[in-house]
């Protein structure tokens, strides 16, 4: 597997060379460019409504995520395919996550955290795709993701808990002089959340793939020694692997925490 993973992200390497290689030979390399939102169909102004490149890669996503969870474990052999194996593996991975992080009550989210993590890993994946488009790595993207976890989680907690939820505030165990400060500064903590827990996300997948861009445009440029920053293509190609589904990881157990501090407020 580890000899077939190597060939298959050098030969990537090697398309994303050609494709994203400047047309003139040098260093014209613009690594920002790939994360312009453009409109499907020709070049004019884009309002709320034109269908844009990060419209069509958002319900790839979506379509990819039905695919593998849907028509994947549609039959339920006994006997699973691949893509009912992959499917029951995440099912699994999300579930004992969620029980273990925020607790068994937390069970019932379980559907919505689930659906998070797929649609976050689906979108970084096929963000590796040469000429894709990266849809996570835009904080319009994962800012909306982040706002909806924060709504839900305080949501959840006013509702179960009532006026108790205020308790996530105010440090019990801490000496009673330094409570009202660890009060302020815990609740700025938590507004800050959203701006953290998007731009984590946004920011790993934005920095992977303008390296990859610049490590593109060398090869394109080196002529007969484009070699060498091929291989490097291949090892940052091999690390925004991992990124991919390290990010969607931890997107969703910052979920489950913020989600067990909604259901169990007190310090």
């Amino acid at each position: 597997m580890g000899k077939i993973f190597f060939y298959v992200a050098l030969a990537l390497a090697v398309v994303s060379g050609l494709i994203f290689a400047p047309e003139q030979a040098g260093l014209q390399i613009h690594p920002m460019e790939q994360f312009i939102v453009q409109p499907l169909f020709g070049h004019g102004e884009i309002s709320w409504y034109t269908p844009t490149n990060a419209t069509l890669w958002l319900l790839l996503a979506v379509a990819a995520v039905f695919a593998l969870m849907v028509m994947g474990s549609s039959r339920r052999a006994i006997v699973p395919s691949r893509g009912q194996s992959i499917a029951e593996l995440a099912y699994g991975f999300v579930y004992k996550m969620v029980e273990d992080v925020a607790g068994k009550d937390a069970v019932k989210f379980f559907p919505y955290i689930m659906t998070l993590f797929m649609f976050i890993v689906m979108s970084n994946a096929l963000g590796l795709i040469p000429q894709s488009f990266a849809t996570t790595s835009h904080i319009a993207v994962t800012a909306v993701l982040a706002m909806l976890v924060f709504l839900t989680v305080t949501i959840v907690g006013f509702v179960k808990n009532g006026a108790g939820f205020l308790g996530l505030f105010w440090v019990s165990s801490a000496p009673l002089a330094l409570r009202p400060i660890l009060a302020i500064i815990e609740l700025i903590s938590y507004f800050v959340r959203p701006v953290s827990h998007s731009i984590r996300l946004g920011g790993n997948i934005m920095a992977g793939h303008a390296v990859l861009k610049v490590f593109a445009g060398f090869a394109g440029a080196l002529g007969l020694f484009s070699f060498l920053p091929i291989f490097a293509i291949t090892a940052v190609y091999a690390l925004e692997v991992l990124v991919a589904f390290i990010q969607a990881y931890v997107f969703t157990i910052l979920t489950c925490v913020y989600l067990k501090d909604a259901l169990h407020p007190s310090h």
